[in-house]
């Protein structure tokens, strides 16, 4: 048989084999793989097909498909061959009704083809490997059996797989793979004995198809007894289990059974039926929660992937977060990741769900069971040695405040371990920025910041909690961001770091310096591939006013502002914008419910009230690293009406390394400075600033000029992290050196925080979280302008007074005066008459003013439902020129 014509027409397919044919026709629809499999094979040269289990269905479809297609009849003889049919199966069914399955390498075809090739150089035969698979992904309009009855590793049986012709066949895929020359490979292996080439050629082509089937539906992992089976008679977890018993005084049985039992509470039971069943579900599910579900920069993720080991690293938001993450690469053809998932959530009945949808199941805390952390290492060892897609979330938790938390490197140091181990595949880390428009958990996480205690997962609650179904959550995108590989950054770390895998104890000495640089890249990446949506410009705006208010013609025009100054300075090429216009961005919160609209004769209102702005809060903070250098850039002109350009620049790259730490920057120092030299001159162009004494001077309008307004609005998204700063070196400058440890500077300024929170009525919960506090302070340590002295108090360098000193130009000195006064410890007379000496000594080319006061007077237009900025009643407070 050649591509070119077939044999004759006496030697076709039984009469009862066409007739079952014509019998599954209307139940099968074929999509070939690829669409024109022609193109594949070398014409005049006999084809001969193989697939990958006996089945008289599978015969059907590819006699059919490759009717379809223009290819060679697979049930006619082979030409040049004894062989009867133009394909065999590398696994066979034995019996007539009910046999039992078994494997068998297909000596008998394969050396059947070698023999019509002896002696004859110039004959060839191209064996073409075709995969069948029958119900891959069964569509949203699918029933619950049709789910069930999906392609999976299990060789079913007769009555199974005719159910899910019924139910799936028209979801059919035939994947022809590029043809193999049995003559090519006959002359790489002369001098082999023909049995054993026979079994060569045939542990090749399982290997194919195992890799076919392992892309397509996911790696065989549904037994989860064989890979619990491998972590207990791994040489790590056997000498564990030995030192264990001696430890306890308990037999070693006994200490074998603890670990089994550790090792069943870990691992995930993955079922495929069970995550078709899940798919099915969650797109009913899905849209009754949200508007839609975007995925940006797929399939540059989906290019990169193939030929490495996979981990998914999305930021942490909701509970939401992995079951979309899974859903999503299901139905994008991609296999699910293996999840690592809090104990917490091992709840009865959620939790055996879960495991058979590939979550993993991992302790708060391993502190105090050796055993339990080795069993969990070489579980996490063995999904990377088979080549397991994983995700999980490096944050450690939720974030409560909308910010990407500081890292927890667990999980991490365990992958870059079992990776020294066995580097076979290359390890790829995938960042995934996960953006929504509303939470599910907002009111809980609100209610937590303000100091509730944090609800425990409990079956209960999960009930009480679907009454969010009522909701609507507006869209979620899940942006994927520039992929992370992690052998360049073992070969910068140490250039023998393959050396490191030969004991698996071993702790090199750069294995931490690893990690905390790839944790520091992911958050980094995440954040360059963040989603801006309607509600993200939205809270920048409205909660950078006193009252949470703006006209709607100042709103608009800050909303478009935002929208330019994000499109002519882009953070990243992966960051995505909403398309729509300022108009459609105010009609849109309106109707999510976020903003009021108030009429007045005057010009509308829109305000954000109540508990609305906590929880407005938590979006602007997704997206407030992409404001940083405007913010810092304005926030230069708070309290200044001149400054020069190399001031803003040389304060700039002082408190670039404390904001870069909280908000995972992306540049270097002088990176920043190129940022913030792009970001003025975009001020200049808008007319916000203007560049006088040959651009070495820049200076803002007056304070009731529509540019200053801008300022002021893009300045307040990042004034309070200053304030912070300044909490806490104003702490340490009153209470003085030697005075304080860590944890007291800590609490003080958490103190301080709340209680200026109360006083300014902030809207912004994680304006006093300890950890930004904790953030702070450690990189005060990092840069030598904090350390710890030899009675564990705290010590510091004269560059801690030049920075209190220094902020004076950001921050008003009504600010600092009330942080000095509220700040417990040292003499608050003394504070306050070192901070008026420094006013005083302030430098003419840093002048001070009162803006704030103009700022507010600008918004009591918004309480009192006027525009007094148009009628011109808010001209006071205008600074001097410097």
């Amino acid at each position: 048989m050649t591509t070119t014509a077939d044999s004759p027409a006496r030697q076709r397919a039984p009469w009862w084999f066409n007739l079952a044919g014509q019998l599954l026709q209307p139940w099968v629809r074929i999509r070939r793989d690829p669409a024109e499999p022609t193109s594949l094979l070398q014409a005049g040269v006999p084809v001969c097909y193989v697939i990958e289990r006996d089945g008289f269905s599978d015969a059907l479809i590819l006699q059919r498909a490759c009717r379809e297609a223009g290819l060679p009849n697979p049930m006619r003889p082979l030409a040049g061959t004894r062989r009867r049919r133009s394909v065999f199966a590398l696994a066979r069914r034995d019996g007539r009704l009910l046999g039992r399955n078994r494997k068998r390498n297909p000596n008998e075809p394969l050396r059947q083809l070698v023999h019509a090739l002896e002696g004859m150089p110039e004959r060839d035969i191209q064996i073409v490997p075709v995969s069948i698979y029958v119900g891959r992904a069964p569509s949203r309009d699918s029933g619950w059996f049709s789910v069930l009855f999906s392609e999976n590793w299990v060789m079913v049986g007769r009555f199974r797989r005719m159910l899910a012709l019924l139910l799936n066949g028209r979801d059919t895929v035939v994947h022809f793979s590029a043809p193999v020359s049995l003559r090519l490979m006959l002359d790489e292996s002369r001098g082999i004995a023909p049995e054993r080439f026979a079994r060569k050629v045939a542990r090749v082509l399982r290997t194919h198809f195992h890799r076919i089937r392992a892309a397509v539906i996911g790696p065989d992992l549904s037994h989860k007894r064989t890979v619990v089976d491998a972590v207990l008679n791994a040489e790590p977890v056997r000498a564990a289990i030995a030192a264990s018993a001696t430890k306890e005084k308990i037999s070693h049985t006994k200490a074998w059974r603890k670990a089994h039992q550790l090792a069943l509470e870990i691992a995930a039971d993955y079922s495929h039926p069970v995550v078709r069943s899940a798919s099915f579900l969650l797109g009913n599910f899905w849209n009754k929660l949200y508007d839609g579900i975007s995925m940006h920069h797929f399939d540059k993720a989906r290019a990169t992937a193939p030929g490495h080991e996979v981990i998914y690293v999305p930021c942490h938001r909701s509970h939401a977060d992995y079951l979309l993450m899974s859903y999503q690469l299901h139905v994008s053809g991609v296999v699910v990741p293996h999840i690592a998932a809090g104990v917490n959530l091992n709840l009865p009945v959620i939790g055996p769900i879960l495991r058979r949808g590939g979550a993993f199941f991992l302790r708060r805390s391993f502190r105090g069971n050796a055993l339990y952390s080795v069993v969990f290492n070489e579980y996490v060892a063995q999904l990377i040695d088979r080549g397991v897609p994983m995700e999980y979330f490096i944050e450690g938790g939720r974030s409560r405040t909308g910010r990407l938390l500081a890292p927890r490197a667990g999980m991490l140091v365990m992958t870059v371990r079992a990776f020294l181990r066995a580097p076979r595949r290359p390890v790829l880390f995938q960042p995934v920025y996960i953006g929504y428009e509303k939470l599910m958990e907002g009111a809980s996480y609100a209610g937590e910041l303000s100091g509730q205690p944090k609800e425990k997962e409990s079956l209960i609650g999960l009930l009480r909690g679907l009454k969010v179904l009522r909701q609507r959550y507006g869209h979620v995108a899940l942006n994927f961001g520039e992929p992370i590989e992690l052998t360049p950054l073992l070969d910068a770390a140490s250039a023998d770091w393959r050396a490191a895998g030969a004991d698996p104890e071993a702790k090199p000495e750069w294995l931490g310096a690893v990690t905390d640089r790839l944790a520091e890249q992911i958050q980094i990446n995440i954040n360059r591939a963040a989603d801006v949506n309607p509600i993200n410009l939205l809270a920048l705006a409205l909660l950078a006013t006193p009252k949470h208010a703006m006209a709607e013609s100042d709103l608009l025009t800050q909303l478009e502002l935002s929208k330019t100054m994000l499109e002519e300075l882009p953070y990243s090429d992966r960051v995505t914008l909403t398309p729509m216009n300022p108009a459609a961005i105010i009609a849109y919160g309106e109707q999510m419910g976020w903003i009021q609209r108030v009429q007045h004769p005057l010009g509308d209102v829109l305000t954000v009230t109540g508990e609305r702005a906590v929880l407005l809060s938590y979006f602007r903070n997704n997206v407030l690293h992409l404001a940083a250098t405007a913010a810092w850039v304005a926030c230069c002109f708070l309290n200044n009406r001149r400054m020069s350009r190399a001031s803003i620049l040389r304060l700039g790259r002082i408190i670039y390394p404390f904001i870069q730490g909280e908000l995972f920057l992306p540049w270097d120092t002088d990176g920043f400075a190129a940022q913030l030299q792009a970001t003025i001159d975009f001020f200049v162009r808008r007319g916000l600033l203007e560049s006088v004494s040959d651009g070495r001077v820049l200076e803002r309008s007056p304070g009731q000029d529509d540019g200053a307004f801008q300022l002021k609005v893009i300045a307040r998204s990042l004034i309070q992290a200053f304030e912070r700063y300044y909490i806490t070196i104003a702490a340490l400058a009153k209470n003085g050196p030697h005075t304080m440890t860590g944890a007291e500077l800590e609490n003080a300024c958490t103190l301080t925080a709340q209680r200026l929170s109360l006083l300014n009525e902030l809207s912004a919960p994680e304006f006093f979280d300890k950890a930004l506090f904790r953030g702070f302070i450690q990189k005060l340590r990092e840069r030598r302008i904090v350390w710890t002295d030899d009675d564990g108090k705290l010590d510091y360098d004269a560059a801690l007074e030049g920075m209190v000193r220094d902020a004076r130009v950001i921050l008003s000195r009504e600010v600092r005066h009330s942080i000095l006064k509220i700040t417990p410890g040292g003499n608050d007379k003394e504070a306050g008459a070192a901070e008026t000496r420094e006013d005083a000594d302030a430098p003419a080319h840093v002048p001070t003013d009162s803006d704030d006061a103009a700022l507010h007077e600008r918004h009591v237009a918004a309480e009192h439902y006027e525009h007094e900025r148009r009628s011109g009643d808010d001209r006071r407070g205008t600074p001097p020129d410097a």
